[in-house]
């Protein structure tokens, strides 16, 4: 007997529901924040601490129009996909920056790197510079009390962490230090398009030092790069110039994925051998090439242990992302 909609959406991991928008504020040039409501947001949630959660956001298509999942009773994305194109609007993957209130005033915070609209401008981009309180959306986040994946931070028994990122992995980095323990030590380094773009009320504990990097007119990534091997080794570094053909579209490597198909440990930990690396756990997200050129520097010529770092890019200047 076929499920209906209803009874298959009940049994999926995550919540999967129309949303509308509360409220939107522009909270400096480069981020708009977007608070959601809706009833099913009632099961929001992680078994712990949130971290660095991911979900995904299905905008509207151009006509303004949602796409309908009435005739589900497979898999959410094999129905997604069978529906044209044209019809189905997008879908970006976004962290969580937080959840608020409970019961039928559950809210869902998301912020959203925005830029001037132009050639390379997503329908994340578009939407959010033109979003409105009663705006529609739909949601595949987190179902409390269900294994939903999407967190990457597994710091394992490490005893100094690691945090870098561009503007798209700040809430991410935001979700991270907010939830560590009040003993953890380390650094986190931000590098952010502008100055008015820094976030001062960022929490985190005593012992993790927090370093804003306004880039203007800097290359990208170039002062993030520079700033965590500076942290590492002492030493002052340019970044590398990393080619098209050397980046890896899909670069998300962690303890225990690698998107190259590399053999990976099962559940590997930090390893807590003698050297200057022990116990460390790196943490670091952003624009693809950037993340690259750090993987190269840290795994390839400084030795650090593949099982003490994750990498992940986000987005790839000058491509559009799918999902």
């Amino acid at each position: 007997m076929t499920a209906t909609k209803n009874e298959y959406v009940a049994s999926l991991p995550m919540i999967l529901d129309e949303v509308e928008v509360q409220r939107v504020e522009r909270v400096s040039p480069s981020f708009v924040r977007i608070e959601l409501a809706g009833p099913g947001l009632a099961e929001c949630g992680a078994a712990g601490p949130l971290y660095d959660q991911r979900m995904k956001i299905v905008f509207p298509n151009a006509a303004g129009n949602l796409p309908s999942f009435a005739d589900m009773n497979e898999s959410w994305w094999d129905t997604w996909m069978q529906i044209p194109e044209e019809e189905r609007g997008s879908m970006r993957t976004y962290t969580i920056r937080d959840l608020a209130g409970s019961g039928a005033g559950s809210r869902l915070v998301v912020d959203i790197v925005v830029h001037e609209p132009g050639e390379h401008s997503g329908p994340g981009n578009e939407w959010a510079l033109r979003a409105q309180p009663g705006d529609r959306l739909i949601v595949l986040a987190p179902r409390r009390g269900h294994e939903f994946g999407g967190i990457e931070w597994s710091p394992g028994t490490a005893t100094r962490l690691l945090l870098a990122g561009d503007e798209t992995a700040v809430p991410a980095i935001r979700g991270v230090l907010r939830d560590l323990p009040a003993d953890a030590t380390g650094a986190a380094f931000v590098e952010v398009p502008s100055a008015e773009d820094i976030q001062r009320d960022v929490v985190a504990p005593e012992g993790v030092e927090v370093t804003w990097l306004p880039r203007g007119d800097a290359p990208r990534g170039a002062s993030l790069h520079a700033a965590v091997i500076a942290w590492l080794t002492g030493t002052a570094e340019t970044a590398p110039a990393v080619g098209d053909d050397e980046v890896d579209p899909d670069l998300w490597e962690t303890p225990v994925h690698s998107s190259s198909g590399e053999q990976v440990a099962e559940a590997t930990r930090v390893p807590m051998a003698d050297g200057p690396y022990a116990g460390l756990y790196a943490w670091i997200a952003g624009e693809s090439k950037v993340v690259t050129g750090l993987r190269r520097r840290l795994v390839n010529d400084l030795g650090i242990d593949r099982g003490q770092v994750a990498f992940m890019g986000y987005w790839r200047e000058g491509v559009a992302m799918r999902s």
